[in-house]
């Protein structure tokens, strides 16, 4: 693959990745084609879409598309959820992971399709939907810092159960997926996995990306995040199909 042909892909996953979620899926097997290591490539893809997730989290917040209180809070057990996964990324294979996967996102599709999402009030409050928040926010980032693809979408969909609105829900989203991002690239820097100076420059597209696809998202809200999730859901079950 040559140069040109993987900074499109970049701008296409951040594009992706900000509006739903799993723009890692596009971007990560961009990094194998172009002939990285698959360390290099997980590492390689934080340090760009940390920098496109940046961008995405100002352009949401400037919208005012993100609860503060709940994004932060549940940020701190990504934080403590992306430094496990990752740092168990760096000894254990992802077979098994991977083949658990392929069992739930059948599952997960469908309570996308059946979920409206957004239109009525919280499901939950108060310390219930701290409790909530903190659950899936460590669990969901650990798998962020142990394989990546889709976290934000997972993201989206558990604030979406909550309750909140689908702009509401990919604003928090990228708040949370921005701190483990930060977590895993820093473990990831001090292993020496990154490629810095392809990293700087991918990282340009994939903030092109973000900012293209966060501005649609608040335009168009549900009329393009839902869908975005569910073709998000597909890509990552082809992906993980070829990896058998």
């Amino acid at each position: 693959m040559n140069s040109f042909l993987l900074f499109f892909l970049i701008f296409l996953a951040g594009f992706v990745d900000s509006i739903a979620g799993g723009g890692g899926l596009i971007s990560l097997s961009a990094y194998y084609a172009y002939g990285l290591s698959p360390i290099e490539a997980l590492s390689s893809n934080k340090f760009s879409s940390t920098c496109g997730t940046l961008c995405s989290v100002i352009n949401y917040s400037r919208n005012g598309s993100i609860i503060f209180r709940t994004a932060l809070f549940g940020a701190l057990f990504a934080f403590i959820g992306s430094f496990i996964g990752s740092s168990l990324a760096v000894l254990f294979s992802d077979y098994y992971f991977r083949l658990f996967m392929l069992l739930i996102i059948p599952a997960v599709t469908i309570l996308t399709l059946k979920r409206k999402g957004g239109e009525k009030e919280r499901r939950f409050s108060g310390t219930k939907e701290n409790l909530i928040v903190a659950a899936f926010s460590l669990v969901i980032g650990m798998y962020d810092g142990f394989f990546g693809p889709g976290t934000g979408m997972f993201l989206t969909l558990a604030f979406s159960y909550i309750g909140f609105s689908m702009l509401e829900s990919a604003g928090n989203t990228k708040v949370i997926n921005l701190t483990s991002n930060i977590v895993a690239l820093s473990v990831f820097l001090i292993n020496g996995s990154v490629d810095i100076r392809l990293g700087l420059m991918c990282s340009l597209f994939s903030i092109a990306g973000n900012i293209t696809g966060s501005s649609l998202a608040i335009k168009l809200e549900r009329k393009i995040i839902k869908p975005m999730l569910l073709i998000v859901l597909a890509l990552l079950y082809l992906d993980l199909l070829g990896a058998f």
